[in-house]
């Protein structure tokens, strides 16, 4: 893939429509370390932009670890906690990437304003961070989450590459999320890879009722392709585009894909072929543009200040670590 030569600054502010002190009653809020730390959004900013020059994947990574994050016991920053039963041991985290990205950060801010700034909201701060570096919108962060002390490998269940739609579904409906909010966050695609262990499954003897076995759902021109990609006695450990043509800016084109049958993971291309999705699908790629902003792009931060606020904790509960992966 080749390396990102810009760095897009977008100073546009998705306005979310939140009430100026809490999101949700969740007890986050905008500018929530204005007087304590004024300065910890410019920190993690200029973290995430730092590491974004030396290795542009490390915006797909902080944006999946959030999510990662968010979907076990809530935004928490759990999944940063190291142990050999924590959620990092879970499969779907092994190859989560941008933890040295969150450890600097915290380095940095406890030196400027010690034990104030949590490790969950630097974590939800830098995935805003790397959208905007890849070509998104920037949308106000509310504040004021908490740490969590505890990460088990037995509770993670997150949504998976092979999950169906009503899976996804319900998946997302536990921790309050609706299918417009799946559809949303799964545009996260729209930047980063994946590895062919997670879907070369669909290239080769996947099918009998098509010539090539591979799955009927990928367009015919693109299997030639993954399967050069991703042989069929590779240890799958190749890394492929999740949004082929566009890999490094945030925009429409993944969904343009899905229209195509260009989606490389099976759970993604599911959005267009289910007729519960495809209608959210649609209204993206018909959107017009509104004073240079998508309607996706619009409702990407929205989607992502709801899931940021899962099971938040606030006020005494938790704590404020001093060092991300581990408790006090």
């Amino acid at each position: 893939m080749a390396k990102v030569c810009f760095i897009l600054v977008v100073t546009t502010v998705v306005v979310l429509g939140l009430a100026a002190s809490t999101v949700h009653g969740q007890g986050t809020r905008l500018g929530f370390y204005h007087a304590k730390c004024p300065n910890a959004e410019s920190i993690v900013r200029s973290t995430v932009q730092s590491h974004f020059m030396k290795d542009p994947t490390i915006s797909p990574g902080l944006l999946r670890m959030h999510s990662h994050d968010c979907f076990v016991r809530g935004c928490d920053a759990s999944v940063l906690l190291d142990g050999p039963d924590s959620e990092r041991t879970a499969v779907p985290n092994l190859t989560l990437k941008g933890f040295e990205v969150i450890d600097d950060a915290k380095l940095q801010l406890e030196d400027a304003c010690p034990g104030v700034v949590s490790c969950a909201d630097i974590l939800a701060l830098a995935a805003r961070d790397s959208v905007v570096l890849t070509g998104g919108l920037r949308w106000e962060v509310p504040t004021g989450r908490r740490d969590g002390r505890i990460s088990l490998v037995s509770e993670v269940n997150l949504p998976s590459f092979s999950d169906s739609i009503e899976v996804q579904k319900e998946k997302f409906r536990v921790v309050g999320l609706n299918t417009h909010d799946l559809v949303t966050l799964v545009g996260s695609h729209t930047i980063g890879t994946a590895s062919c262990r997670f879907f070369s499954y669909r290239l080769y003897n996947f099918t009998t009722t098509t010539e090539s076995g591979a799955d009927p759902t990928i367009n015919p021109s693109l299997v030639g392709r993954l399967r050069e990609l991703c042989p069929e006695d590779g240890d799958g450990s190749n890394r492929v585009e999740l949004d082929i043509g566009s890999p490094e800016k945030f925009d429409l084109s993944f969904y343009s894909n899905l229209r195509r049958g260009g989606g490389i993971l099976e759970s993604d291309q599911k959005l267009w072929n289910d007729d519960s999705t495809r209608p959210t699908v649609r209204h993206y790629l018909g959107s017009r543009i509104l004073r240079g902003r998508s309607n996706f792009r619009v409702e990407f931060g929205k989607s992502m200040v709801k899931m940021s606020n899962i099971d938040v904790k606030t006020g005494i509960e938790g704590e404020i670590r001093r060092v991300c992966s581990e408790v006090n």
